[in-house]
């Protein structure tokens, strides 16, 4: 958020879209709270103690709520942490993305390193819980530099780390350079070599894998992400911002404009709203739940969408990997090894057979 921006229009707004969805969850209590898009540290923290304050009278906090708040380390946005905390974030994650002032540059990051730790410091000071980013795979990238620099990130001591390997998207800078030969990707078994040692360095520090990019201190994983990964009911509110709840996809107006013309006009920024066959939501709950290390309960999700176990899995294909030692299969649980999860793309599609009723 800027300066120029109309601070009080855009509290009115987003107050208004959180009653909205309100008014159709009443009576469920919130575990978590999430702050992200964009850059979030830098909206006014009377705002964010404003929606904190709603959001408890709309539906009242579970005694141990986590309320994220996504940050970018710069002195500028560090500088909001303590009234932030005093407005009840209670967690905030930070992207550091690497600890060289070279590889910063070359991810386009504003911030330096001295800058990022001190950020970190700040945060760790005044926040009962710290997660930091990072990203290797990168060019010409070895396995003794990522060691090391991990190694660094470990000492600082936070409890949770997302750590995600580069990728070239379509329609980015990265894809441009690379398609004009500036650079080269890392090959795939220099990358494949990294992630073997990341899960090797960060389970002797007790910080295990427990999705395929996020690793945790017992009993520190992030509550609101697992909400995702477990297929649970989120309500998404403000620009952009998706949902699920009671079978239902949200969706909101990207563009702020359009987002705020709509809460004018109707009360919410809603842009779409469909409602998801049981098929669907079984086959988002096998792509979701299938990302963590504790997999999925197939009995469960037969029984929750009224699905045969087979209609969901395919048991043969399961039996295929898990000989190959890419799938664990433990009565009705079904989960990706560390070794298969480098090729979870792959084994996705191998494995889950169920697939949309097409629209009538």
């Amino acid at each position: 958020m800027r300066d120029s921006v109309d601070q009080a229009a855009w509290l009115s707004a987003l107050l208004a879209d959180m009653a909205h969805e309100a008014q159709l969850t009443a009576g469920r209590p919130l575990a978590s709270i999430f702050f992200g898009g964009g850059t979030p540290s830098l909206m006014p923290p009377a705002t964010a103690a404003a929606l904190i304050a709603a959001a408890e009278r709309h539906w009242g906090f579970t005694p141990d709520i986590e309320i994220t708040l996504e940050a970018n380390p710069s002195s500028v946005e560090a500088a909001r942490f303590a009234e932030l905390a005093a407005a009840g974030v209670n967690r905030v994650s930070l992207g550091l993305q690497a600890l060289d002032n070279d590889t910063l540059q070359f991810l386009g990051r504003a911030h330096q390193v001295d800058e990022s730790l001190s950020a970190l410091e700040t945060a760790q000071r005044l926040f009962d819980r710290v997660s930091i980013d990072l990203i290797y795979a990168r060019p010409d990238q070895t396995v003794a530099q990522w060691q090391a620099e991990l190694a660094r990130a470990i000492g600082f001591g936070t409890t949770h780390m997302s750590l995600y390997q580069l990728t070239i998207e379509p329609g980015t800078r990265f894809a441009t350079d690379v398609a004009k030969r500036q650079w080269a990707p890392l090959d795939d078994d220099s990358a494949a070599d990294l992630y073997a040692a990341t899960q090797a360095q960060m389970g002797s520090a007790g910080l295990p894998a427990y999705e395929i990019s996020n690793h945790a201190a017992p009993e520190q994983e992030s509550r609101h992400n697992l909400t995702y990964w477990r297929y649970q009911d989120y309500v998404g509110i403000g620009p952009g911002a998706h949902g699920r709840r009671g079978g239902m996809a949200t969706t909101r107006h990207k563009k702020p404009e359009n987002f705020l013309n709509a809460v004018s006009r109707h009360g919410s920024g809603l842009q779409i709203e469909d409602s998801l066959d049981a098929p669907t939501q079984a086959m988002e709950a096998l792509l979701m739940g299938l990302r963590l290390r504790e997999g999925v309960d197939i009995s469960a999700l037969s029984d929750r969408f009224a699905i045969d176990s087979s209609d969901m899995i395919d048991f043969g294909a399961v039996d295929k990997l898990s000989a190959l030692g890419f799938i664990n299969r433990v009565g009705s649980r079904i989960s990706v090894t560390l070794d298969g999860f480098p090729l979870l793309d792959a084994i996705l599609p191998k494995i889950v057979a169920i697939e949309p009723v097409p629209a009538a």
